[in-house]
């Protein structure tokens, strides 16, 4: 018979929680890339996860994705714990965007047909038959992107900030509990981020959004409405929490190695060296 002192062991998590790490870890190769971490995302949070290349976002990331699973410690995603949960039915709570869909799409791909696969949790078309209701659902989506003209185009002719915006449009399309989105802006031109960034700002001010993850190398690219961030360097974190207290001149300069000044203008970030001083690689 299972004793009282096993059952108060297992792990739990908060109901309210849509992302709930645990002194969560990922290695690869006897090698720790992520963590120790513990970091909690409730629904009506939109975070920014920033840092520079090789800090251990991606891989952070595909852990709340339900894509990789840690290595110690426990986690939670949408309140399931990873590990102890149907994989799939876990992603098809979970709307993400990320370079590794867009290189997955066939060129031939019609627009409308690739935010109606959403729905069935595939890429290309194969032998489903789509109602009327899906493409309504998908022309409504389209246009709160800004992209509903372009429902007959072919992924292969469209530019970059237009497959950005069409891959949002699939990632809320099964209206998620959580959207996570890996460098949204990445590649585009100053034009397109900025209306990019617009979408996102009013995205993230809607009530009725989904809890939100963005990854990024630049503050330039959060929208305004975003309301917690999380700093990494080296797989550890830097700093987290309230995003004005997060993104300030000290801890970026740290997780950076490099003496940068922070501002902030309007819900709005830039960022610049200050000189050519020394680094900072205090943590």
């Amino acid at each position: 018979m299972e004793s009282v002192t096993d059952r108060s062991i297992e792990p739990e998590t908060d109901p309210d929680l849509l992302i709930d790490f645990q002194g969560v870890e990922f290695a690869r190769g006897g090698s720790t890339l992520v963590g120790p971490i513990d970091w909690q995302v409730e629904l009506d949070e939109r975070w920014v996860v920033i840092g520079p290349n090789g800090a251990g976002k991606t891989t952070l990331i595909r852990m709340a994705s339900a894509q990789e699973f840690p290595s110690a410690g426990t986690a939670f995603v949408v309140g399931e714990q990873l590990g102890r949960t149907d994989m799939r039915d876990l992603r098809a709570q979970i709307g993400v965007t990320s370079s590794a869909v867009a290189q997955c799409v066939p060129a031939e791909e019609r627009v409308g047909d690739l935010v109606v696969s959403a729905g069935y949790a595939i890429l290309g078309r194969w032998r489903e038959e789509y109602d009327e209701m899906d493409y309504d659902q998908a022309l409504e989506v389209l246009e709160q992107v800004g992209a509903m003209h372009l429902i007959d185009r072919t992924w292969g002719t469209l530019s970059d900030g237009e497959r950005k915006r069409v891959l949002i449009a699939r990632a809320i399309m099964t209206n998620p509990e959580l959207l996570i989105m890996d460098e949204p802006a990445a590649g585009m031109d100053l034009g397109g981020r900025e209306d990019l960034v617009a979408y996102l700002g009013d995205l993230a001010m809607d009530p009725d959004a989904p809890a939100i993850v963005m990854i990024t190398h630049h503050v330039e690219e959060i929208p305004p409405g975003f309301t917690h961030a999380m700093l990494l360097d080296e797989g550890e974190v830097v700093a987290q929490g309230l995003i004005d207290d997060v993104l300030t001149s000290e801890n970026v300069s740290r997780a950076y190695h490099q003496p940068i000044e922070v501002t902030s203008r309007d819900g709005r970030y830039t960022a610049r060296r200050t000189s050519r001083g020394g680094t900072h690689r205090a943590k």
